[in-house]
C-alpha cells in the first residue's frame, strides 16, 4: 500500500494544489496538474427577487392591537407578518407563541377583504390551526403564513381581541378599560 499512496493521493486530489507528507517519504511531494478547479457559491433566498433592487423596497403593515391601538411597521417583501412583529418588537401579548412552526394560532388576524383576496392560498395545516383561534371569521390568517408583497403593501390588519393557543395554553385575553 505503501508505493501506491502517492497515485492514489494524486487521484484523490486531482486538480488541487496541495502540499503532501506521505509517512513513508521524508521530502515533501507537491502535487499538482494543469487543471486548477475552481468552486464559488451564491446562495439566494427562494422568496430574494432578482438584482432588480426591490428587496431594499420597504412596504408598510399597521396592526390595530387588541386594545384599539395602532402599530405600523415598514418592511421588506417577502417578510412574514409574525416575522415583522418580532423584528420591530411590537407590542402584541403573546403573538406568535410557537414562533411560526403552525403549532397554535396566537398570530390569527383578521384582514380587509381587498386584502385578503390578493394573499397567497391558505393550507390545509393553516386552516387546521385556524380551526381552533377565536373570533374566526372568513378572512383570517395566521401571521406566519402571510408574507408581505407590494399587493397588500399599506396593510392593515385586527388582532382579534381573544387568544386561543393550540397548544393548550391559555394566552390571555387583553381589553380596554
Amino acid at each position: 500500500m505503501a508505493c501506491h499512496t502517492p497515485k492514489l493521493l494524486r487521484m484523490l486530489l486531482g486538480g488541487l494544489h496541495v502540499k503532501v507528507c506521505p509517512r513513508n517519504y521524508s521530502t515533501v511531494r507537491k502535487l499538482s496538474t494543469n487543471c486548477i478547479r475552481s468552486f464559488s457559491f451564491s446562495a439566494r433566498r427562494r422568496d430574494a427577487k432578482s438584482s432588480s433592487g426591490s428587496t431594499n423596497e420597504n412596504l408598510t403593515v399597521n396592526f390595530i392591537n387588541r386594545n384599539g391601538e395602532t402599530l405600523t411597521a415598514t418592511v421588506k417583501e417577502g417578510e412574514s407578518l409574525l416575522e415583522v412583529v418580532i423584528r420591530h418588537n411590537l407590542n402584541i401579548d403573546g403573538f406568535g407563541a410557537c414562533e411560526g412552526t403552525l403549532a397554535c394560532s396566537t398570530c390569527h388576524l383578521i384582514f380587509d377583504q381587498k386584502h385578503f383576496d390578493q394573499l397567497s392560498p391558505i393550507s390545509d395545516e393553516e386552516m387546521d390551526m385556524l380551526d381552533l383561534a377565536f373570533g374566526l371569521t372568513d378572512r383570517s390568517r395566521l401571521g406566519c403564513q402571510v408574507c408581505m408583497t407590494k399587493a397588500i403593501d399599506g396593510l392593515t390588519v385586527r388582532v382579534p381581541r381573544d387568544v386561543a393557543d393550540a397548544r393548550g395554553e391559555v394566552v390571555g385575553q387583553q381589553s380596554k378599560q
